[in-house]
């Protein structure tokens, strides 16, 4: 969402026109949910996708008409025969798009305060006038960000936010998917996450990849400035380099903060994991096998770590699909730090139960990549 709003705002700042469209209603099965957005420019190319095939062409036809005509609309598209057939959809899914063209000198306030809050990983909430009657006021179309207190932020609206509005609006700290409540579409922009990733290695290097392009704040450390550098991690919002437990020491963790403890050797994991397992920090997971984290528990149970904080780290970590290479072990464990967000916790089906709780396996695997396979 954040590279929408940028090109949309370099495009005005060029003098060029765009329409900014997005989903703001689904129902039943469709290729993209609501939430989806799309930038729409005069010669027809676009930024971001609505789901692709004839709705989207659709779309970026009806754009094109209001760049001229200059006025925001709500289009609803049911996937029948008329916009399924090319995708294969024909199973009475709908799609409520909004599409607000904007040209140069238009007043883009709205967007830049969406795209400032966004930025700083602020949570909010865009409220857009679906049905005014059920709404209890308002006009099709009308946008309001809100804040979690209801308290309106900024506006893209012909009239002011309906009472009722407020009534309905779900705190994003309980991190709600978009839902519809009498005429009104309620899209949270959730707020960000900080991960830290202990270990600058292969692993390190991927996840935080990864990690960045679903909306995680990447923090990495290591002790080895080589590895942990902006060449290695370009995306990272800070890189720290220093000995585990000196950077560790007193560095900011709070309860939106995730940490990944994938270093390159037994010490550095028992070292970070002492200075991390007590910390607010909503996850906690370390890689590694079995034996490993059993006799790393067991060394910290001994260093005074109580065992309930040691129950609630995620080890070995990552889902269980069978990884084998660098990619595919990046990818199980991204898997489960995006679960775990977006869903409260890990899934009954991926749970396992700590180590502390029965005996290690014995394994003869060391702290590679490998290890990180699960139970």
């Amino acid at each position: 969402m954040r590279n929408i709003l940028e090109s949309l705002s370099q495009a005005l700042i060029a003098g060029q026109r765009v329409a900014y469209t997005a989903l703001v209603e689904t129902r039943g099965s469709t290729p993209q949910k609501a939430g989806a957005t799309m930038l729409v420019f005069p010669d027809g190319s676009q930024t971001g996708t609505l789901g692709g095939g004839c709705v989207e062409a659709e779309v970026k036809r009806r754009a094109l008409r209001l760049l001229e005509e200059g006025q925001t609309e709500l289009l609803t598209f049911q996937l029948d025969d008329n916009y399924g057939w090319d995708d294969g959809l024909i199973c009475g899914g709908r799609m409520k798009m909004l599409v607000d063209p904007l040209r140069p000198g238009t007043d883009d306030s709205y967007y830049q305060t969406l795209h400032r809050l966004l930025s700083a990983g602020a949570p909010v909430t865009e409220a857009v006038i679906l049905e005014p009657e059920s709404a209890g006021g308002g006009i099709a179309g009308d946008r309001h960000l809100l804040d979690d207190t209801g308290e309106v932020i900024a506006s893209r609206a012909f009239s002011p936010l309906p009472t009722g509005v407020r009534e309905a609006l779900r705190p994003v700290a309980s991190r709600p998917r978009p839902y519809v409540d009498a005429g009104v579409s309620y899209l949270p922009f959730l707020r960000r996450c900080r991960l830290i990733i202990i270990g600058a290695g292969h692993v390190g290097q991927k996840v935080a990849q990864l990690a960045t392009e679903v909306d995680f704040d990447v923090w990495v450390v290591d002790d080895r400035e080589e590895f942990c550098n902006s060449s290695r991690f370009p995306q990272a919002k800070r890189l720290i380099v220093g000995p585990v437990d000196q950077a560790l020491s007193g560095l900011e963790v709070d309860s939106n903060t995730y940490c990944l403890i994938v270093t390159r050797g037994h010490n550095h994991d028992e070292e970070a994991l002492y200075h991390l397992a007590e910390t607010p920090a909503r996850y906690v997971g370390m890689i590694g096998s079995k034996r490993k984290i059993k006799l790393i528990f067991d060394d910290l149970l001994n260093e005074g770590i109580p065992a309930g904080a040691l129950r609630r780290v995620h080890a070995p970590l990552g889902f269980d699909i069978g990884s084998q290479t660098v990619p595919e072990i990046a990818v199980s464990m991204v898997a489960e730090l995006i679960a775990h967000r977006n869903l409260g916790g890990i899934p009954v089906r991926y749970a396992r139960e700590s180590l502390l709780a029965g005996e290690a396996e014995e394994s003869s695997v060391s702290n590679s990549p490998p290890a990180c396979e699960l139970p």
